[in-house]
């Protein structure tokens, strides 16, 4: 008997696209008028970023796709930056959309708005990873096999759940405190989950898959080393500095395992690590420098269809990518953050209630759409109350001057919607 030819080591690179819709200014007496919640900076910020990290790096994933057989890559892009390009700069839709038309590039899927919705309403969880599938369908005719949750968070029961709703992989945090001594760099699956009866009538209403997987891939995110390229590629206080394509390869190659999953926000290249740092160089000269070494390529769903489970790996708590504690605390840590959740999502009640009284079927499905931008986890990190190097990285995303006044802003724009709710006669 033949034995099986041992996998090659692999790179699964995966990209996070997403721009959130920006609130406007709001103070305590516009919580009354009407006014356009969602800021005019919205369609510059994504034309700047745009110019600067989208389609520069689109343009070289595409040389790079068609410069090496073996080269691929993966994508999650929420609906918000969907929505978003549609309305300011659809080219870059097709941007998108012609790397996706190379056959090498993966779509995952995700909440629509980018939102925290597992946490407070499991149905409003699923409506929205649908939403995302439909969309992708329309724009990429691409049915997503893999789930990445909002942020990576994550923890057994949203594995549990992305498996039964027929979902064959999914992404997470590969966090030293869960993995112990076992490597990010092999094939995972999680631990069996019981589920409660209303979960499971949940899920049967919304699978759109009936051929569910015995046992979900878990692709483990090796935090360091997207770390290294992420975050510390142009500090020249850090102890790699300069990170070369040679060097950074040298490095994959002593790195045991079969899968080095590299993930992190698209915007790396040419926004936060901005091309005077040689970014672009990098990314560009990288793909040789791995061949050279006999390192290869694989997208998600091919990392789970080609390679043996290692292990199971538990994760009770929530995990997620964000900050020193890869926990919740970047959303939900302060009193404000707390506020804000439990308020935003209390408003469910009230458009259910038009749902059933309304004839008008595009007012409540613009309520709605409302309702579910104002979910967006971004608008949570504002208001985060952290210290040292995470309170710098909250301070660099967020247009607020502090995150007291990312929270007024916020609940006089919920105040501002609710009694646009109120004030609606069915």
């Amino acid at each position: 008997m033949k034995s099986k030819k041992k996998p090659s080591k692999a790179v699964c690179f995966y990209f996070q696209v997403h721009q959130p819709r920006r609130l406007n200014s709001f103070n305590y007496f516009d919580i009354t008028k009407q006014k356009d919640v969602f800021s005019k900076d919205n369609e510059e910020i994504l034309g700047k970023v745009a110019k600067k990290s989208y389609f520069p790096t689109n343009d070289l994933i595409y040389y790079l796709l068609k410069k090496y057989p073996e080269f691929k890559c993966a994508y999650s892009i929420s609906g918000t930056f969907i929505d978003q390009a549609l309305l300011y700069q659809p080219k870059l839709i097709n941007s998108f959309a012609k790397l996706v038309s190379s056959g090498k590039v993966e779509l995952l899927n995700e909440t629509y708005y980018h939102s925290l919705a597992f946490l407070y309403s499991k149905e409003e969880f699923i409506e929205q990873i649908l939403l995302h599938r439909k969309k992708i369908w329309e724009l990429f005719k691409l049915k997503p096999e893999v789930f990445r949750n909002t942020e990576l968070i994550y923890n057994n029961k949203i594995a549990e759940f992305a498996r039964q709703l027929g979902f064959k992989g999914i992404l997470a945090e590969g966090w030293d405190k869960y993995l112990h001594w076992r490597s990010p760099n092999y094939l995972y699956t999680a631990p069996p989950e019981k589920l409660g009866y209303t979960h499971k009538e949940l899920l049967m209403k919304y699978r759109f898959n009936n051929k569910i997987a015995p046992k979900i891939g878990l692709l483990l995110k090796n935090y360091k080393l997207s770390d290294d390229i992420a975050f510390r590629f142009g500090n020249r206080g850090w102890a790699g500095y300069p990170l070369t394509a040679d060097k950074f390869a040298d490095w994959l190659t002593i790195v045991p395992g079969e899968t080095i999953n590299l993930f992190m926000d698209y915007e790396t290249f040419g926004e936060h690590q901005w091309e005077d740092t040689g970014i672009f160089g990098f990314l560009k000269e990288l793909p040789k420098k791995l061949l050279e070494r006999g390192i290869t390529f694989r997208t998600p769903s091919e990392t789970i269809d080609s390679l043996p489970i290692k292990d199971s790996v538990s994760m009770q708590q929530l995990v997620s990518w964000a900050d020193l504690e890869r926990d919740l605390s970047a959303w939900t840590q302060n009193r404000m953050q707390q506020e804000a959740l439990k308020k935003i999502y209390e408003l469910k009640r009230y458009l259910k209630i038009l749902q059933k009284k309304l004839k008008d079927k595009d007012m409540i499905n613009g309520l709605y759409e409302k309702w579910r931008y104002l979910q967006t986890s971004d608008h949570f990190y504002y208001m985060s109350t952290k210290y040292w190097s995470d309170g710098d990285v909250h301070a660099y995303f967020s247009h607020y001057e502090s995150p007291y006044d990312a929270y007024i802003n916020y609940m006089n724009v919920l105040n501002n919607f609710k009694n646009e709710l109120l004030s609606i006669k069915a």
